[in-house]
């Protein structure tokens, strides 16, 4: 999160499919839905595009079984567990609202419904994302119907890329993932950064959606942990609701050899924390930082038996110093981990740091 994080071009169709999922969700959870009433004629589409699109997508099987099954046992729960469900999606429909001064309290449970009732409503939300998005919805990119050819899970993984490649990069270059600054690379994968299995709901959200490196959704760094507590979102940082860049500064210490974070503002001190804990960046900005250090030593040291072999003099102080200078202005920042790197060559250019270099190369021989 060094780097801003935006929404792409096609973020208006997940919005209409997330606008299209909540309005399903009210009318299977009116009183006078039942099963008797899903039918194609019946369906809650604003147009009747999105109405052809739902009863189509409500006909595809997951797990051998029609969408349509999940559907119509949503209809038939009772009037209570309709209602129950119902306040519980629409707070968390509402996840911007979290963001904002005096926000309701998160639902940090799932709602108190049957367990039949639950499986079924999970099933059918999270085929939006799984199916609906994969396959194309019915949504031009700017959120308008449309019946054939709509945005699909490659277009926005694509839009995705396009956004965040800084404007210098060469048509060659990596692209950069947004929550560690590693290399993205080819085949990211779509984080739901409110995990869809407890919040079925926003599988299509575009505020919840976001390609990331594999590294950063391994289960032992982001997976899906949660990215809240008991308390809500207060004291977490949010992709595109509470975003991170410029809030986290990097240093480092030695002679550990690490990478250092602290908050730019005070206030933001235990979400960087939260974050930290959540992605395990320190640890692995370090990782990358020692080994910047150890290639910068070993390429000096290669270049110092270069030198004796042409029965050059040794490099002195200041040759150190323009060689880490010219290290330094070369980061293109477009790369992978370029502010690691940045601190990397702050660390080199100390002057103990450089007088350790010079030590360690009259060693060579």
């Amino acid at each position: 999160m060094l780097k801003p994080i935006h929404h792409v071009a096609c973020s208006p169709a997940l919005r209409a499919c997330r606008g299209l999922q909540e309005r399903l969700l009210i009318w299977l959870c009116d009183p006078v839905t039942d099963q008797a009433a899903l039918v194609r004629a019946n369906m809650p589409g604003p147009s009747a595009i999105e109405a052809d699109w739902l009863w189509t997508f409500l006909n595809r099987e997951s797990d051998n079984r029609p969408l349509l099954e999940r559907a119509q046992l949503l209809a038939a729960m009772s009037h209570a567990d309709k209602a129950t469900l119902l306040a519980w999606g629409q707070v968390v429909a509402a996840v911007a609202h979290q963001f904002q001064p005096n926000p309701p309290a998160w639902p940090v449970e799932a709602p108190a419904v049957s367990i039949a009732s639950w499986r079924a409503f999970k099933e059918l939300m999270e085929a939006f994302y799984k199916k609906g998005l994969h396959d194309g919805l019915p949504y031009h990119a700017d959120g308008t119907p449309v019946a054939a050819g709509g945005v699909r899970y490659s277009d926005f993984v694509q839009a995705f890329r396009d956004a965040h490649r800084l404007p210098d990069a060469s048509a060659d270059a990596e692209d950069v993932c947004v929550l560690c600054g590693g290399p993205l690379g080819e085949t990211p994968q779509v984080d739901h950064w409110i995990a869809k299995h407890a919040f079925p709901l926003l599988s299509v959200c575009a505020d919840n959606l976001l390609p990331i490196c594999g590294d950063c959704n391994f289960t032992s760094n982001k997976g899906q942990k949660p990215v809240y507590d008991q308390q809500g979102f207060a004291d977490w940082f949010h992709p595109y609701l509470r975003p991170a860049a410029g809030a986290i500064q990097l240093g480092y210490r030695f002679p550990e050899i690490e990478i250092t974070l602290s908050a730019a503002d005070p206030a933001d001190t235990l979400r960087l924390h939260n974050l930290d804990n959540l992605l395990n960046l320190s640890a692995r900005w370090t990782r990358k930082f020692k080994a910047g250090y150890a290639s910068q030593q070993d390429s000096l040291k290669r270049l110092e038996r270069k030198r004796l072999r042409q029965g050059l003099p040794r490099h002195s102080y200041d040759e150190i110093k323009t060689s880490i200078e010219n290290f330094r202005d070369g980061l293109p920042e477009y790369e992978p981990f370029y502010e690691v790197q940045q601190v990397l060559a702050q660390a080199l250019l100390e002057p103990a740091r450089l007088a350790a270099l010079q030590v360690e190369l009259v060693e060579v021989t």
